[in-house]
């Protein structure tokens, strides 16, 4: 019986060893060898210092940003200790009532424009921090954008269009705008 036990905690022992210390110190190694602005968070940096991640949606809503998703994390939007979604179905009045807000809260912001409200402006996504929308939902907001930060259109269109992503390998995905690499550029304009 003793023997049995003694080979227990000697097996116990080795694969704590194997799995709790030796995988993940051969694993981040590799990705820090490997991937590093991946394996450290992709932080964007601003004059060398961390002001988000490309992986990660940040709220903005003064009218001379452009806007990301709507997020459904708690206690603020885009809490990435809190990745969740809101699990509300389509027939959930929870949902439509949070909808209604966000496209009141779209024209109110741009009264002038009368185009239909792109869906990823209004919903939230299953994680609840997506940092990219649509090229879509980008296009709806250059007239706002435009006109706050005193740009043309065409000037606010061509840096929507520069940090347009297209698909990845040409075929998987849509094509996408970092909502914070854009605003950096605006700023930096």
């Amino acid at each position: 019986m003793i023997r049995l036990i003694r080979s227990a905690i000697v097996m116990l022992l080795l694969l704590t060893a194997v799995t709790g210390v030796l995988y993940p110190l051969v694993a981040t190694g590799l990705a820090q060898a490997l991937f590093p602005s991946q394996a450290n968070g992709s932080l964007i940096e601003k004059d060398g210092k961390p002001v988000g991640s490309a992986l990660i949606g940040q709220s903005f809503t003064d009218p001379k940003y452009f806007w990301g998703r709507p997020s459904a994390t708690a206690p603020q939007p885009d809490n990435a200790a809190a990745s969740t979604g809101s699990n509300l179905g389509p027939t959930n009045p929870a949902l439509t009532d949070a909808v209604k807000q966000r496209i009141d809260a779209l024209r109110a912001a741009d009264p002038e424009n009368h185009a239909p409200v792109p869906v990823d402006l209004v919903t939230a996504s299953g994680s609840g921090l997506d940092p990219e929308i649509s090229p879509a939902a980008a296009a709806y907001q250059v007239p706002r954008v435009a006109r706050v930060r005193g740009l043309s259109e065409s000037q606010v269109r061509a840096m929507v269009s520069m940090a347009t992503a297209g698909r990845q390998f040409g075929v998987l995905g849509e094509p996408r705008v970092n909502v914070l690499k854009l605003n950096m550029a605006l700023d930096a304009h």
